[in-house]
């Protein structure tokens, strides 16, 4: 609004209580662009060699870390909702990268493991992960190395103490 102009009847002025939230400086927000850019960055890179999306390599990140899992145990860990996990096992079982198995305890969820063609893309993305986790630190010293893992774990901490509040 133009200087001297007054906002109708009832029109909150979000701009008179307080200085308005600069997102660019705003922690939350840095922290969620600096996330999407470098698993999208990451993504481009092993998305063109195998064809899979980022929740896809999310799936099999954590099936080659943990073995035999179910899609409810993957989402938790990695923090996915459980559509986004349907999703990509879905699109992994049809390329025969992970095989389903029937949890006879409780026929309403199955457990999830990679094949041998799933065992060896991740084998293979694996060091282009690594290489681009080394890259991406280039030029900060073992002790902000050290720091920056402190500091995100204190920062985890709090959300999960914020988050149970």
């Amino acid at each position: 609004m133009a200087s001297g102009e007054r906002l109708p009847s009832g029109v909150l002025d979000i701009h008179a209580e307080a200085e308005p939230l600069r997102l660019e400086g705003f922690l939350p927000y840095r922290l969620n662009m600096l996330a999407t850019e470098v698993s999208q960055t990451l993504a481009r890179a092993y998305g063109r060699k195998f064809g899979i999306s980022i929740p896809e390599w999310r799936v099999l990140a954590t099936l080659g870390q943990f073995g035999v899992m179910t899609a409810r145990d993957i989402g938790g860990h990695s923090r996915m909702h459980k559509t986004t996990v349907s999703r990509a096992v879905a699109a992994l079982e049809k390329r025969r990268l992970i095989v389903r198995r029937a949890n006879r305890a409780d026929m309403r969820e199955a457990f999830l493991a990679l094949t041998d063609a799933g065992t060896t893309i991740y084998q293979e993305i694996v060091p282009m992960a690594r290489a681009f986790s080394d890259s991406l630190c280039e030029g900060l010293s073992e002790t902000e190395l050290r720091q920056m893992n402190v500091l995100i774990d204190k920062l985890a901490e709090r959300v999960a103490s914020l988050g149970n509040g």
